[in-house]
Order: C-alpha cells, then structure tokens, then sequence
C-alpha cells in the first residue's frame, strides 16, 4: 500500500500529531513542556510555517499547521521532532536506550470551513476529554491557554488561521463533540484521509495522491 505522501503541499490546513513510542510519557514534569516549547520557538525560527494551534499531552501532541509552501510542515516537523527526541535523550540520560517516538508523524489535510473548526476544536479539547482541566483554556500547555491570555504570548508563537474564529470561541470548545464528528476526526489521522466534505475529499485525495486512505477500513480506535 502506498505510503501517505510526505510533501505536504502549502496553501491547505494540515493537521498533525505523533505519540510517544508505547504511550510511554513524553512529558514527564513541567521542565519537560517548557524545553518543547522552546524547541517548536526555534523549529518556527529555521523552517517558518504557521501554527494555528497545538496542544501538547503527556503522551503525544497535536499542531493544526497552514504551511504556505510545499515541504514546509514536514521540514519543521522533522526538525522539531529530531531535536525534541535528542535533546529530552541527552536531559534524561537516556540516550541510547531506543526511540522516543513511535514513528513518523501523521497528518492530513482540512478543508477550510466548518470541518476546519471541527478539528481546531478537537485539537484544544484533548484536556477536557482527558479529564485534566474543566476549560480547555485552563491547560498550561496549548493555543487555548495562549490565546485565552492574549498580548506577547499568542502573537509569538501563534498565527491566524484561514477563518477567523467567532468571539465566543472558548465557550464553543467547551461544548463535547459529537461522537460522529470525533470519529470522523480520528480515522482521518489515522489514515491520513483528507477531512472535509465528500467532494472536496475526493477531490483532494486524487489532487495529493492519497485516493488509497478513502478505502473502508475498520472502526478508529477510541484516543484522546
């Protein structure tokens, strides 16, 4: 089967997560977050592309990334996840002991309506849905909480997104998703399946080669 592609052409909405290898912690103590940070700081620095949103989780994280050109997400992807992996190796003492990371990174295309603030929503309630926080603003470590705060600390890391988002934005985070709109979500990052409406989907897909994760497949494992 062939492999999603890994060019990732600019102009589309992407959005992009990897887990830690066995679900072991990436994110051991609040050091662990702050040195990420700085991390994704310096990959916006060598391989700009804007960050609509993120969120990072004990285990894994999520970006909603607008690249403007091709081979601009998986240039700061590498990068980010390369020197994360050998920087927390190195703190840690770890090194040597085997990968970080269970893999690549995953990701597909959004379409820029409301399927786009579906997956913004889904990316800034990973807290909620884990039971960690009670508003998604709440949680130290996401465009929620940066956003919610304003000033100096959204304008350096955050862009704006394709949309403009309504003002009462957290207050529509708060709400639960439906299961029907999570489980579309995740076999979409499962599959690296385009997230939008049937046309634009198909038409995406054959657009960016990826007709082969539009084929039925089994139900998505149930994740934050």
């Amino acid at each position: 089967m062939p492999r999603t592609a890994r060019a990732a052409p600019g102009g589309y909405v992407y959005h992009a997560l990897n887990r830690a290898v066995a679900r072991l912690p990436l994110f051991e103590k609040e050091a662990d977050f702050e040195a990420f940070e700085r991390v994704m700081e310096e990959a916006q620095e060598r391989h700009p592309t804007r960050i609509v949103a993120y969120c990072l989780m004990t285990n894994h994280w999520h970006f909603l990334l607008w690249p403007r050109k091709d081979g601009e997400l998986t240039a700061f992807l590498r990068w980010l996840t390369h020197t994360h992996t050998m920087r927390r190796h190195a703190h840690h003492h770890t090194v040597g002991t085997g990968h970080l990371y269970q893999g690549r990174f995953k990701s597909f295309p959004i379409q820029a309506d409301e399927h786009y603030f579906a997956v913004l929503r889904y990316v800034e309630r990973n807290p909620l849905r884990a039971g960690l926080v009670r508003r998604a603003e709440q949680w130290r470590w996401s465009s929620a909480w940066r956003r919610q705060r304003g000033g100096a600390e959204a304008a350096s890391l955050l862009a704006p997104g394709p949309l403009r988002l309504p003002e009462d934005w957290l207050r529509i985070v708060a709400q639960p998703q439906t299961e029907g709109e999570l489980e579309a979500v995740r076999r979409s990052a499962q599959q690296g399946r385009p997230y939008g409406g049937a046309r634009w989907q198909k038409n995406t897909a054959l657009r960016l080669g990826l007709e082969f994760t539009l084929r039925p497949r089994g139900r998505p494992r149930k994740s934050v």
